[in-house]
């Protein structure tokens, strides 16, 4: 039986991921540390604990000695670190709990590695650690690094950070950088389940700027598949790309949200643009294809009408996450647009 220590487990990626495992084979043994932030909820992993294969540890991967007093206790064959403040927009609002987290955090799973040596870790990062593109070409593995959040100044740290120490200690590090995730259990102030809640309640969806900057989408479940062979044949040392290859402008997502829901297209507004905001991401995920068989199965109309019905069946997980910190953040965010929770 081999063990899985995810960190931030609880998350959106993280809660997919540990289901993920569960549902492949009735062997492996999955172990989630999570410190249940605003982004990591129980009612995420709702179920799990039947498969008799599944234990939740709640702790803070920034505390001194909590991942490896998980380490000894458990020696897991594969560590998949994905606990992170992810939201562009927070870090904008509040850069310093992304350079806790996500730098402070990752040096101390890279420490703790280090120390107990009990198999390989996987860093679990972002496109958004190229920045920009422009209207044609995608990011390689080997584009240069130019972040422009702190979110992903904070993650584009986390990736040099887990490299250096395979380069130095020769730890048995992995990183891979993934496009936009989609799919179910993912916080409602991201934007698709933001547009599904919004367009259910006939509230206005705030739309960035004009609405044309593009991201690749990968449905959540090809991006956890990916993990899993970048896990177990990805080379150490290496970066992995894995992308949806589902260019679409923000628009387009949301008018085919609307089109879903039988929504009028004039409930979109748009609103004053980020600050910093990234025009276009592509990602070139020939290597993964190449060394590891991975190609995302997930066609992104699909996946989306799919993630649309899961959120419509599950008002009450939504109501059980939208914390007061998530309610003030819209408030903050769109000037006041978001109205509470349908």
């Amino acid at each position: 039986m081999r063990e899985w220590l995810v960190t931030g487990g609880a998350g959106f990626i993280g809660a997919n991921f540990v289901r993920h495992l569960l549902e492949a084979n009735d062997t492996d043994r999955v172990v989630v540390l999570d410190a249940l932030t605003y982004a990591g909820h129980l009612e995420s992993l709702a179920g799990c604990e039947a498969s008799g294969r599944f234990e939740f540890l709640k702790g803070d991967v920034c505390e001194p000695g909590v991942v490896s007093s998980a380490l000894r206790q458990h020696r897991p064959a594969f560590v998949i670190h994905m606990a992170a403040e992810s939201h562009v927009d927070r870090s904008i609002h509040g850069p310093a709990p992304f350079l806790r987290t996500n730098v402070d955090g990752t040096f101390r799973v890279l420490e703790a590695m280090n120390e107990v040596r009990p198999g390989r870790l996987v860093v679990v990062s972002t496109d958004e650690v190229y920045g920009s593109l422009g209207a044609t070409g995608r990011f390689s593995e080997t584009s240069p690094i130019q972040p422009s959040s702190p979110y992903a100044a904070s993650k584009a740290s986390a990736d040099l950070l887990a490299l250096a120490y395979h380069h130095t200690y020769d730890l048995d590090v992995v990183v891979t950088r993934c496009s936009n995730n989609y799919g179910p259990y993912q916080m409602p102030e991201k934007l698709i389940p933001l547009m599904i809640l919004q367009a259910l309640s006939d509230q206005a969806l705030p739309v960035y700027g004009d609405g044309n900057n593009v991201r690749d989408w990968i449905h959540v479940s090809d991006h956890c598949e990916g993990i899993v062979r970048c896990a177990e044949r990805g080379n150490a040392g290496r970066v992995y790309h894995l992308g949806g290859d589902s260019e679409r402008t923000n628009l387009d997502v949301v008018h085919r949200i609307l089109r879903k829901l039988g929504k009028p297209e004039s409930l979109v507004r748009f609103v004053k643009d980020r600050l910093g905001h990234d025009r276009r991401y592509a990602m070139d995920f020939e290597r993964a294809h190449t060394e590891l068989g991975f190609s995302p199965r997930v066609k992104f109309e699909e996946g989306l009408d799919a993630t649309v019905d899961w959120y419509v069946s599950h008002r009450s997980w939504c109501a059980a996450v939208q914390s007061e910190s998530h309610r003030a953040h819209l408030v903050r965010n769109y000037d006041g647009l978001h109205k509470g929770a349908p």
